[in-house]
């Protein structure tokens, strides 16, 4: 049990302990989040607020997880170690890229997104690559159905899950902490699966994401003192798509991670029907902002979408845990 915990308690301190002087950093620079125009107005209050936080917990994860490894047995320390922490650092730095962009120009626009879409699917190809060094199985496991052989089609399912999930938790960091309960609560999931296959170079790398969130979520609930950035959005959502694929349990992320379905399938569905009806479906999207126009508070979202993840995170659990 000390080999999850110890990760869990260590991301959290190193977070909570150097995102001061972090948020310092940034604020001496003058170096602080754009907001998009077409948000709500009232988020106008939050431009100049730091950004880039990713930078940290990026770098938390990452030692911790390197560091329990190592302390448990140098044979922890696998090439599913390491391709985790090189999809986070690489979507990390993706982001980070995005985001330097933004702050040096002044805007909300960064990266085109052909580039950013290129290094998403480097990064899925690569991971791909390791998949078969490994010789794990190249079959879509289906609950309920089994194994769904795909051959070299898994590379496609790869690229899409990867470049898919990374940009859902983008889409979905609109709120002040969403993000960071959102992706705790599913990290803490995979978690509990990886401790029950006996992956425990895994189990590691998730709790270590664990703690460095909750210790993130100290700075970033309303009101936000920093913000994760597309650096934290894009390697949370890299590395949780990476972490169902290597525990096998890909699909079940639908599930686990329904609110960041939900979060994307709103946008899609939005611009689809104003571009084929003229009219929009919510007031805004993602749907986080259809409530929030709707006169709910921040606080409220959070904690209703926070539930819901528990929720959808323990029934995929029931289904994926044997009984």
């Amino acid at each position: 049990m000390m080999n999850v915990i110890l990760p869990l308690l260590g991301g959290f301190v190193i977070t909570a302990a150097f995102m001061p002087s972090l948020i310092r950093y940034f604020r001496a620079r003058h170096e602080g989040q754009m907001i998009r125009e077409e948000g709500p107005t009232w988020h106008e209050k939050k431009s100049g607020t730091p950004t880039m936080g990713g930078l940290l917990f990026i770098v938390a994860i990452a030692v911790m997880t390197l560091a329990t490894s190592w302390i448990v047995g140098p044979h922890h320390v696998l090439s599913t170690t390491w391709i985790l922490l090189f999809i986070l650092v690489l979507y990390g730095a993706l982001g980070a890229w995005d985001d330097s962009i933004k702050l040096f120009h002044r805007q909300n626009e960064g990266l085109k997104a052909w580039q950013k879409l290129l290094g998403q699917i480097v990064g899925a190809l690569i991971l791909f690559w390791v998949y078969t060094h490994e010789q794990l199985p190249m079959a879509l496991h289906v609950p309920g159905m089994g194994n769904w052989h795909m051959s070299g089609w898994y590379a496609v399912f790869v690229i899409i899950w990867l470049v898919g999930f990374s940009n859902a938790v983008n889409l979905s960091d609109g709120l002040d902490g969403l993000v960071s309960g959102l992706a705790s609560i599913a990290f803490a999931a995979y978690g509990i699966v990886a401790w029950d296959q006996h992956q425990l170079n895994i189990a590691i790398f998730c709790f270590a994401v664990v703690g460095s969130l909750l210790g993130f979520l100290i700075f970033n609930h309303k009101p936000a003192k920093i913000f994760m950035g597309d650096t934290g959005s894009l390697a949370l959502g890299g590395a949780l798509a990476a972490v169902s694929i290597l525990l096998h349990h890909e699909l079940s992320l639908l599930w686990i991670g329904l609110v960041f379905v939900i979060e994307t399938a709103s946008v899609i569905l939005q611009v689809a029907s104003f571009k084929l009806t003229g009219k929009r479906i919510f007031l805004m999207s993602p749907i986080h902002h259809h409530f929030e126009m709707k006169g709910w508070s921040e606080w409220k979202i959070d904690l209703t979408f926070w539930g819901i993840g528990l929720i959808t995170a323990v029934t995929g659990l029931w289904v994926i845990l044997p009984r």
